[in-house]
């Protein structure tokens, strides 16, 4: 019995972690990397070049990863890998054109995929094989202009597609037109659901993530520089809370994400001031109150958390590092570790199992 107990907490220590790049620098493409859940430190694993891999996600089953390569041209593609979860070992298996520029998101419930394209303005949809393996266009959504900024929302741009956690809907962020647009799910059929909700004029509404019981929805906007709390019900928002993240007015607001025991959000901030704003969640309301802020290296464009929670990885391109920073679970407030992991452009960060469960023995 001993020996199974510490099989298994040696197996629930380690993670693996993916990590995408722009590769206008050094970078190859995609990493895969071992971490270390209690102590912060990671060991590169494998390396696949594809351009411009800027976000990814992986299927539930951790078989799949999917990821788009981020170019204003013809080849804006969602990619197709399939990945390893023992060796961290990727393989490359196909290339679905977008028809979108910039596709700088992704989602996917397992039998959709869905990609947010910047540029572009619209939101594409694939549907997945059984297997996953293979990816058809079958729709695009367009998103419109609206917005007061003039230099910034002249022409429509589409940030983040997600699923929500019913099951039952997609929203997508309308950065341009200061909304997020609803879809009704119909087994692989995305289909039309109007306006989820109307966000205040010059947000530029960007990422959105959910709270884990699926009351809430908090949305970080680029423009603003505000988190937006808001209560859902059936593919609709309604609008319970406004705070601000980026208190400088550096309209370079970019991810957001709660922390895995529902209790503390986190949201970074770019181009001044940069760092991450750290909110105290009062989980009847479901609305925030800000308790610190964690500057950080050059560019924070995406961070993660890891499942145990112990700690936060921010990616910061500009300083083409990973940040490694050690989350205290009682206050939620951060600490560098110093344990800097030295990335190219690196842009995206997502976490995988490296093993469901160890074996008894």
């Amino acid at each position: 019995m001993l020996m199974w107990c510490t099989c298994n907490m040696l197996a629930q220590e380690k993670v693996m972690m993916l990590v995408g790049t722009y590769t206008n620098g050094s970078s190859k493409g995609i990493y895969s990397f071992s971490l270390n859940q209690e102590t912060g430190e990671a060991d590169l694993l494998d390396s696949l070049e594809i351009n411009n891999p800027s976000y990814l996600t992986i299927s539930a089953d951790n078989r799949m990863v999917y990821v788009v390569s981020e170019t204003n041209d013809e080849k804006a593609s969602l990619n197709i890998i399939r990945f390893n979860q023992r060796n961290g070992g990727m393989q490359f298996l196909e290339s679905s054109a977008v028809e979108g520029g910039d596709p700088c998101y992704v989602a996917t419930n397992g039998s959709v995929v869905l990609t947010a394209n910047y540029s572009g303005g619209s939101m594409s949809v694939f549907n997945l094989s059984k297997d996953g393996t293979k990816a058809e266009l079958t729709t695009r959504f367009l998103g419109m202009t609206g917005g007061p900024d003039l230099s910034r929302q002249d022409f429509p741009h589409v940030h983040c597609a997600c699923f929500t956690p019913d099951g039952k809907y997609a929203l997508s962020t309308d950065f341009s037109a200061d909304r997020i647009l609803s879809y009704r799910l119909s087994r692989q059929n995305v289909i039309a659901n109007g306006v989820a909700a109307n966000v205040t004029a010059d947000s530029g509404p960007r990422h959105l993530v959910f709270s884990k019981d699926g009351r809430f929805a908090y949305l970080m906007s680029e423009l603003s520089g505000r988190v937006t709390v808001f209560s859902y019900h059936e593919g609709r928002l309604e609008k319970l809370q406004e705070i601000v993240s980026d208190s400088v007015g550096a309209r370079g607001g970019a991810d957001i994400h709660l922390s895995p025991d529902g209790r503390f959000l986190y949201s970074s901030n770019r181009l001044k001031a940069e760092g991450i704003a750290i909110f105290a969640i009062d989980k009847q309301t479901g609305q925030l109150t800000r308790i610190g802020y964690q500057n950080t290296a050059a560019h924070p464009r995406q961070f993660n958390i890891t499942p145990n929670g112990k700690f936060l990885l921010c990616c910061c391109r500009d300083s083409d590092v990973i940040q490694v920073y050690r989350r205290d679970i009682k206050t939620g407030l951060l600490t560098d570790t110093h344990q800097d992991i030295h990335v190219s452009k690196a842009v995206c960060v997502q976490f995988a199992n490296r093993q469901k469960q160890a074996k008894k023995k």
